[in-house]
């Protein structure tokens, strides 16, 4: 404790934290909608394009990557929305299809074209997320702050909503509402928050943040409301306790908190497990 104590008088520390719950809270309130729509691994084709955005800023060597990353990464959530609606591409080979493109060309252009001396660290540390926490900057943490209170903000005008797209996309377009343009908001959304994890957990560990939370709490409860609340709990609480061991073992943030949320997962299931036994 006295450790914990000594290191949260650090900035980057609380940066850190600050971050991880935000991204954390984000994550799990789209999450629920995405398991429940079987669009799961948009979290994961995103990311990767968000790689390659990163890497394409790399080359260029711009001191703001968001210029191009966030763009890059909205375009293409806009696009395998509409492609996956495509008869002769399905939804999930249109994400792997683009996951999978993207992935190679950003690696492709960081080794042509490489400006560091450390090219593999740089690499791993993308894609599974930073082992330093003193890579965030104030900037980031305001930017991170701003853009996560838009996306709670529009979660909560719009839930009524999603939750119709999210149950009965059909019924939804017959009563009036606009499905395709609240499933490009959803989409849009997500783009943005795997923007914002990118420098936290990697590129290649965050649909654990979307998908774990959700998952767990659907293990113990059954109304939308209360998976959502309960997956935005587990969720925040999964990230802080990760910074926190990642702090004092000296761990990977991003590894720690999937490893959180996994455990977090197992605990879950093992409840639901039992709930389902007593009612028998």
């Amino acid at each position: 404790m006295d450790k914990l104590i000594l290191y949260l008088q650090y900035p980057f520390v609380r940066y850190a934290l600050i971050v991880g719950v935000l991204i954390a809270l984000c994550s799990s309130l789209l999450g629920v909608t995405l398991v429940l729509k079987r669009f799961s691994f948009i979290g994961d084709g995103l990311s990767h394009v968000a790689f390659g955005a990163m890497a394409i800023a790399a080359v260029l060597q711009l001191t703001n990557e968001m210029v191009i990353i966030l763009p890059v990464t909205v375009i293409s959530a806009v696009l395998l929305l509409r492609t996956g609606k495509n008869a002769r591409i399905q939804g999930d080979a249109a994400i792997a299809m683009v996951s999978v493109g993207a992935l190679a060309f950003g690696y492709l252009l960081m080794n042509v074209f490489s400006t560091s001396p450390n090219l593999s660290g740089d690499v791993c540390s993308t894609l599974f997320g930073s082992t330093s926490i003193l890579t965030l900057t104030q900037t980031e943490v305001w930017v991170c702050v701003v853009l996560s209170v838009a996306v709670v903000l529009i979660f909560l005008f719009f839930y009524n909503r999603i939750f119709a797209v999210t149950f009965d996309e059909d019924f939804s377009r017959a009563a009036g509402t606009r499905a395709d343009a609240y499933n490009l908001m959803i989409a849009v959304v997500i783009a943005v928050i795997i923007v914002l994890a990118m420098n936290l957990v990697g590129s290649l560990l965050i649909s654990a943040l979307v998908i774990f939370p959700a998952l767990s709490a659907m293990r113990v409860f059954n109304s939308f409301r209360s998976v959502t609340v309960c997956s935005a709990i587990l969720s925040v609480v999964s990230a802080f306790f990760g910074i926190v061991l990642s702090i004092l073992a000296g761990t990977p943030v991003g590894s720690t908190i999937v490893a959180v949320d996994v455990a977090v997962f197992l605990v879950c299931y093992a409840v639901g497990a039992a709930k389902g036994g007593f009612r028998k």
